[in-house]
């Protein structure tokens, strides 16, 4: 089920009102009722994969109480290696058996050993990549004894499945959020209201720059040898937006509503273009994702508290799992890859935390050396995209050939200019309103408290307006490959 469908449109009321308007003073109830509507949810996009969601629920609640009743090192260890070991082998398995496959029969080719090639057909289950992440954090998390385990199943249910987040983030940990479901919730109408806020960005992002970028980004990608270097450079650029507005306005979605159930969800952007360098920009793009891979594979390799050689080492390696972790294909480890290198100059330097706070704090506008970082750390953004974006390595590497050439500084040409030029300002609106609110949660959050009511609502409506009037061709959420 998409957020943005008329699906969606009836099913968010309905557990609503039931959820405040019946189960409001039985705390069990509403647990049992998120789970339910979240199987529902999950089910809609395909039930028989209902059995592996359930599965991980058990496994880790399972693993969880083992491991909070044994002392012993050794056992612990094997109960930590079960969760583990089931989580990523049945991630593997559906997501990259055939990539392994494909691979060892070329590897072993080259020797002129030939192996007999078979694959796999079996769909991939959306989000189980984050899922999965999800209950393994709880595991982990407790066998560190950071955590202690739930003994109430319900709630832990909830936890893993709650569907505003379930297909694409936050990844959230079990510290913040399954607190969350073993409390006592009252209506909150303020958090309410800031959720629908959120939710009407959130589709702003999606519907309207999403997935018009997309039809641009789609047509320059899927015929790039048939444009020029400027095309291909706006082409390149239209997905940056596109994967942008996508995502983030997932996670716009998903908090916001969350808010409406009572829930606060952890922050999922916090405006990455505005970045001034890589290192920046991995703080703010993903947090979810970058933060799991910092304290699940980066700090455990040893982190920054060690020498420059092994903070290299280890930010490849985070990298180009991380790269690994999008897709069984190698333009996503070479992606990985690449912003690695992007890295490097910050950690050899050891200025990687440098800009911890947002640019031009307390000014309108940014001084020309933070605006030529940002212009940089931008270009080198939608550079590492076009390897995102591309089908193979080999497209990737005619994409780059195309786009740097003297054709470059030409001017573009592409069908449709005139909706690309309307998708081109409404981009421009959603960066003059994210640069204006840069200091608060998500882009408008703050305007709405400063303005009188008819203007309040009279840009509520001008949003609502530009969704109904400008919404791109329906696209399926980009993560919901991942």
């Amino acid at each position: 089920m998409l957020f943005h469908t008329i699906d969606f449109a009836i099913f968010l009321p309905i557990v609503f009102f039931l959820y405040w308007g019946v189960f409001s003073s039985n705390l069990k109830a509403q647990n049992s009722l998120i789970v339910f509507a979240s199987y529902i949810f999950y089910g809609w996009w395909d039930w028989r994969f209902l059995s592996l969601l359930f599965f991980s629920s058990v496994l880790d609640f399972w693993v969880g109480q083992n491991l909070a009743k044994s002392n012993s090192h050794i056992r612990r260890k094997i109960l930590l290696g079960i969760s583990v070991i089931v989580n990523l082998g049945l991630l593997c398995i559906f997501k990259y058996f055939n990539f392994f496959q494909a691979n060892l029969v070329a590897a072993f080719s080259i020797f002129g050993l030939e192996l007999n090639s078979y694959s796999l057909n079996v769909v991939l289950p959306v989000g189980i990549s984050f899922y999965t992440f999800q209950t393994l954090s709880y595991s982990i998390d407790i066998y560190r004894k950071k955590l202690s385990p739930s003994d109430n199943f319900i709630a832990f249910s909830a936890y893993v499945s709650f569907f505003p987040q379930l297909v694409a983030g936050p990844i959230e940990r079990a510290t913040n959020l399954l607190p969350q479901f073993l409390s006592p919730r009252k209506f909150d109408y303020s958090k309410a209201v800031d959720g629908l806020r959120q939710i009407l960005w959130g589709l702003f992002k999606k519907m309207v720059i999403a997935d018009n970028c997309a039809v641009y980004a789609n047509l320059v990608f899927n015929n790039s040898d048939q444009y020029n270097g400027s095309s291909l450079f706006l082409g390149a650029m239209f997905f940056a937006f596109q994967i942008y507005g996508d995502f983030s306005g997932y996670s716009d979605i998903a908090i916001g509503i969350s808010r409406l159930f009572g829930f606060n969800l952890m922050r999922n952007f916090a405006y990455p273009y505005f970045s001034r360098d890589v290192a920046e920009f991995w703080r703010r793009w993903h947090i979810s994702l970058s933060t799991w891979f910092r304290d699940y594979l980066y700090i455990p390799l040893g982190g920054s508290v060690v020498n420059t050689g092994y903070k290299v080492r280890n930010t490849f390696i985070v990298f180009v799992v991380s790269g690994f972790w999008h897709g069984a294909n190698w333009t996503f480890i070479i992606w990985g890859a690449l912003n690695a290198i992007f890295m490097m100059p910050s950690i050899i330097s050891n200025s990687n935390r440098r800009h911890l706070e947002i640019v031009a704090p307390g000014r309108l506008l940014p001084t020309l050396h933070e605006f030529a970082s940002i212009v940089l750390t931008f270009t080198l953004t939608i550079f590492s995209w076009v390897v995102f974006r591309a089908n193979s390595v080999t497209h990737a590497i005619s994409y780059f050939s195309g786009m740097f050439s003297l054709s470059l500084f030409s001017i573009p040409d592409i069908e449709g200019k005139m909706m690309a030029a309307v998708t081109i300002l409404f981009i421009l609106i959603l960066l003059t309103f994210e640069w204006l609110g840069r200091n608060d949660q998500y882009g408008i959050q703050k305007f709405a408290f400063n303005w009188p009511m008819p203007i309040r609502w009279s840009f509520y409506y001008f949003l609502i307006l530009l969704i109904f009037s400008f919404s791109g061709k329906q696209q399926d959420f980009i993560y919901f490959q991942f």
